[in-house]
């Protein structure tokens, strides 16, 4: 699932190139989420069957470090190339560097040997279902990724036209170079990875919620530099949230687990479908300001949801 996933997204990001209209364009980006839908999910659940318990936080960490690298990648390059070139150069080259991407990961992707086959007949999938929505936590956890994903989304779509505008008015060259600061979620969910290892994941994910919650208050600042260091310091946070909480959700659910990753992600991705357009109704009628109160409302529920399963868990334990 995952080889054939990342052979046809590449192949629809290289069609891309030659659209004619903007209509082609958004079928063309829906099949490519369809397409890549069926990476995350089937690879945090290869991540839970072939990694051992006590390694799982780290390398769902690397895991999610990977994700941001590629997604800063992406949207560097794409930026200097539409200034030097245009957009269908960039277009070629991300797909192009894609299916390098899809041809090495097909060559070195260790077989699984510890994969046990669950059936998919609509009944036992509706059953399995209503198992994982039974329990709070896993629930929590969803929810949670939908609003870090609505909060991200939020920022990151309107950053770059707050940026534009003046007192800033950078070209699109360094508006792309934003995108830089995704090495710091790199670096936090690595370190994250291995805190809840550590201490637990119960422990970490509402730390990193309010790290990106202080940083999301520092980018009211009209200076530049404290304005960058915030989504910085917000961006740590994030992807320091969210790569715990994907890995909890694949140790609560177990033998389950690929189904309640899907599960995370469709909530996740549905955040930032909703949420992250919804934020650009604040961004309309009240500019940063507006748009800093909707995220950090996402930022504040999600905290309380994260206190809550810390001490739910603590309970567990407690009486366990």
């Amino acid at each position: 699932l995952m080889k054939w996933s990342l052979a046809i997204a590449a192949l629809i990001a290289l069609a891309s190139a030659a659209v004619d209209d903007f209509s082609q364009m958004v079928v063309l980006r829906a099949l490519l989420g369809a397409a890549l839908a069926g990476l995350p999910a089937a690879a945090m659940a290869y991540l839970g069957d072939e990694v051992a318990p006590h390694a799982q936080g780290r390398v769902m960490g690397l895991y999610i470090a990977g994700n941001a690298l590629g997604g800063m990648s992406g949207r560097v390059f794409s930026g200097l190339l539409a200034d030097v070139g245009s957009w269908r150069i960039a277009m070629i080259t991300l797909g192009g560097l894609g299916l390098i991407a899809a041809i090495a990961f097909w060559r070195m992707l260790p077989e699984s040997r510890r994969f046990q086959p669950r059936t998919i007949t609509p009944r036992a999938v509706l059953a399995d279902i209503r198992t994982i929505y039974a329990n709070p936590r896993l629930v929590a956890l969803f929810t949670c990724g939908f609003l870090l994903m609505g909060a991200f989304f939020g920022v990151y779509n309107y950053l770059g036209f707050r940026l534009q505008a003046p007192p800033f008015s950078l070209p699109q060259s360094l508006l792309g170079a934003v995108f830089l600061l995704y090495l710091m979620g790199s670096a936090s969910s690595a370190w994250a990875g291995r805190l809840s290892d550590r201490y637990g994941r119960n422990n970490v994910v509402w730390v990193m919620m309010t790290l990106a919650g202080l940083g999301l208050a520092t980018t009211l600042s009209n200076s530049l530099p404290l304005l960058i260091a915030g989504v910085a310091v917000f961006t740590f946070g994030y992807f320091g949230a969210h790569s715990t909480a994907i890995g909890w959700v694949g140790q609560l659910a177990r033998e389950r687990r690929a189904l309640a990753s899907a599960l995370y992600l469709s909530s996740y991705y549905l955040g930032s479908s909703l949420v992250g357009s919804l934020t650009g109704i604040a961004w309309d009628r009240s500019g940063w300001p507006g748009l800093t109160l909707a995220v950090g409302s996402c930022l504040g529920l999600a905290l309380v949801i994260a206190l809550w399963l810390r001490s739910s868990a603590t309970h567990e334990r407690t009486t366990g």
